[in-house]
């Protein structure tokens, strides 16, 4: 696919948009919007969102957020277009630029709808009303006596209809009404949210039509394939230039600038190979013979760092919550129990490595990439170039997966360094081996759990521990414990009613690259915390659906939050998204109910369950396994999920179903290893993804709900490993604490 760069100002964002033909443009101005960064928090800022209608009566609505498969440029679009009462079939979307003017456009923590529910349908109500009010104008009648459907305004005692296309420039005339004036939808009168709409661009995508960030092409571009650094921060010393540059199709060799510490988003240190095409390039960087200064992360070994960990989790830590006095009472008890889990590092591993396209022509830098975060890629992009952010111009691609590596920009940076000394266009690509070897990786971890009985088989106490490198390392080269939000996911808000209760961490520094991925702490806290609970309960002698309900305690609203501890709850206020224990049992209960997994079961056969809140979005996930000689199957898996008002049940589900065998692909085989500070693994024949044939059965169960929405990309994948984790040892009495399970048994 051909594209061009030009110089675009703020004035021609409109049509820079796609939608500069439109009769009609409503730039909602919406304040009271807060974005929220995984590490920092912002100020307020003012969100623009933009509806246009063209003369045709096509609606135009705006994504500003990044397509990964999660179906957000059809969610999007449906909310607007319900409270715009648009006709769907003349529904399209246009993808927005990186633009401030949006707000927030970083596309994790499972917050696009959550975030932008209320606002996207302030929009469409106020498009709506304005489109009414010019109907009014025309008909020269009372305001209340039209009403908007399917994309025209009618009036309701003469029956005449005007389309949206006919008054759309009138109705652009007219100052957008103000928002307590508005009136919306009632949820019995919905026919877009709801409804499990198909995809916008499903017939683009399996037609081969959507352009992916390594289907970008540009006229007279070339190829940049980077060997990089191995070892974090090691620098070249000498490479072969003369040899690569004699193998067809390469032109030249560069080295790339290295980059300080702290981490942040730089590139890794290494040396370009610019081709003629992708394979020249790889061709030529076999032949770099690059030699390389090491530095002192070559020293970093997981194994050695883990049992590091491990030996350090046993003593006391650092306590962030504290409820009653959990030592004491450990102490005097008489049954006791405690257990030590471990997850390694992970990849995110996405089926398309990371690609970006750049050119540098006139002062300015347009870059075509696939992208999770296009505003941080504008701005890291100026810094590298040393331009002002508005001359950086990022064109977002559908993404071939994602889950936390594109929202780092690394890969676009290395773009626009290369096009900007080239002075033509450049495609930085990936190879697989690249993004296993070179990423940004979810954090070792080791958490230490310990728990005191009574003799009525209640738990009276509850101790936990974690450690692991936090992300903001990554960004500080000095921070060496857990943060505030990183304890939030899972940990420090456990949701428990124990008498006597510490959450406690530990140090631990980063090493290689520590990075988001899909769900992020929450996986090794649900891992640690499911399991516990079922160990727990094989000791007291019940099921682990009676343990889970009585630690969850009666129903009420839990507030985490202590003098030590700043639950930061996803960024949401707790008033409208609050630790809810009856929607935990419920989600649990439902789990049961549909899965069976109370129910006995056949011989080398066993059920695990596990609940976890993340996103605000509350899931269950019940697996049955059967082990026979040492070996695993996953026979069926079932999740139900509550996450608010669901805009699009299909993707609910088919996000429930990616989360699930996400979660058993990282359960089953996910493990990044290290030795001598270098990734050892390099391709899906190392770092394995779930194949087809260890693929079970999957069903969804979506609860009914009329609160906020909530998170859906992330929230199916914490419980899975526990659950997966229970299910062996109730097929076969062998407990395993150490992710991946490939290490002790065969999957």
């Amino acid at each position: 696919m051909n594209h061009k760069i030009e110089n675009v100002s703020r004035r021609q964002f409109l049509k820079v948009s796609g939608i500069g033909a439109s009769s009609f443009v409503l730039a909602s101005s919406l304040a009271g919007y807060k974005p929220v960064w995984a590490q920092t928090s912002q100020a307020d800022v003012e969100l623009n969102l933009f509806v246009s209608i063209q003369s045709d009566n096509r609606v135009n609505i705006i994504c500003h957020r990044s397509e990964m498969g999660q179906g957000i440029r059809t969610s999007i679009p449906q909310v607007v277009a319900e409270e715009l009462c648009a006709d769907w079939d003349l529904v399209s979307v246009v993808q927005g630029l990186a633009n401030k003017e949006y707000g927030s456009q970083n596309t994790d923590g499972s917050r696009s709808i959550r975030n932008f529910y209320t606002i996207l349908r302030r929009m469409g109500a106020s498009a709506r009303t304005m489109l009414e009010q010019a109907a009014a104008d025309l008909w020269k009648v009372d305001v209340n006596s039209v009403y908007a459907e399917d994309s025209y305004v009618h009036h309701k005692d003469s029956k005449r209809k005007v389309s949206f296309g006919y008054i759309a420039e009138a109705a652009g005339k007219l100052s957008p009404p103000k928002a307590e004036t508005l009136t919306y939808k009632s949820k019995k009168d919905f026919k877009l949210i709801g409804k499990p709409v198909t995809g916008i661009d499903s017939a683009e995508i399996v037609t081969g039509q959507a352009e992916f960030g390594q289907d970008v092409r540009l006229e007279s571009m070339v190829y940049a394939s980077i060997e990089r650094s191995k070892v974090l921060r090691a620098t070249v010393k000498s490479f072969d230039a003369d040899a690569a540059k004699s193998v067809k199709g390469v032109i030249d060799t560069i080295q790339m600038p290295d980059q300080p510490l702290p981490v942040m988003f730089h590139p890794m240190n290494g040396v370009a190979v610019i081709a003629d095409s992708t394979w020249a390039a790889l061709q030529g960087r076999k032949a770099l013979n690059i030699d390389w200064e090491l530095g002192e992360n070559a020293a970093h070994t997981s194994a050695d760092y883990i049992a590091e960990l491990k030996s350090r989790i046993v003593s006391k830590g650092k306590p962030i919550r504290v409820e009653g006095d959990v030592y004491a009472d450990i102490e005097q008890a008489t049954d006791t129990h405690s257990a030590t889990y471990s997850v390694p590092y992970l990849s995110q591993a996405p089926m398309e490595p990371p690609a970006a396209t750049a050119v540098f022509k006139n002062g300015i830098c347009e870059i075509w990439a696939c992208t999770q975060s296009p505003q941080v890629t504008q701005q890291n992009v100026a810094q590298a170039l040393g331009i002002e952010s508005d001359k950086v111009i990022i064109n977002v691609t559908f993404l071939g997966g994602a889950f936390g590596r594109k929202a780092k920009p690394d890969y676009s940076i290395e773009a626009a360094l290369l096009a900007k000394q080239l002075n033509r266009p450049v495609k930085v690509v990936w190879s697989r081996e690249d993004d296993i070897q070179q990423g940004f990786y979810h954090a070792v971890s080791v958490l230490h759990m310990a728990a005191a009985m009574d003799a009525k088989k209640q738990i009276t106490s509850w101790l936990q521990r974690t450690a692991f490198p936090s992300i903001m390392w990554t960004f500080t080269g000095t921070v060496d414990e857990p943060q505030m939000n990183e304890l939030s996911l899972g940990f420090g808000d456990l949701p428990f009613a124990v008498d006597n209760l510490s959450c406690e961490t530990h140090k631990a520094t980063g090493h290689i690259r520590i990075g988001w991925m899909r769900s992020v702490c929450n996986i090794q806290h649900s891992f640690a915390q499911g399991s516990f609970v079922d160990e727990l309960a094989s000791k007291a002698g019940i099921s682990t659906y009676k343990m889970w309900h009585q630690l969850l305690g009666e129903n009420r609203l839990v507030d985490p939050k202590t003098d030590d501890f700043d639950y930061q709850n996803y960024g949401e206020p707790q008033d409208v998204f609050p630790v809810d224990i009856k929607r935990i049992k419920h989600a649990l209960d439902v789990v049961i109910a549909k899965s069976g997994a109370d129910q006995p079961t056949q011989e080398n056969e066993g059920w695990g369950i596990c609940v976890h809140r993340s996103f605000v979005s509350y899931c269950a996930v019940a697996t049955k396994v059967k082990v026979v000689d040492n070996k695993v199957t996953v026979l069926e898996m079932h999740s139900s999920i509550d996450a608010g008002t669901v805009v699009n049940p299909d993707r609910v589900r088919a996000q429930q179903e990616g989360s699930m065998i996400f979660g058993l692909s990282l359960a089953l085989l996910g493990e990044i290893s290290t030795k001598d500070g270098a990734v050892e693994q390099s391709n899906y024949h190392d770092y394995q993804v779930l194949r087809m044939h260890q693929c079970p059965k999957i069903e969804t169960y979506i609860i009914e709900s009329d609160a906020p929405p909530g998170g859906v990309g992330e929230p199916g994948t914490p419980p899975v490993a526990a659950s997966v984790a229970n299910a062996i040892f109730h097929a076969c009495g062998k407990r395993i604490r150490d992710l991946p399970i490939k290490n002790y048994m065969s999957v």
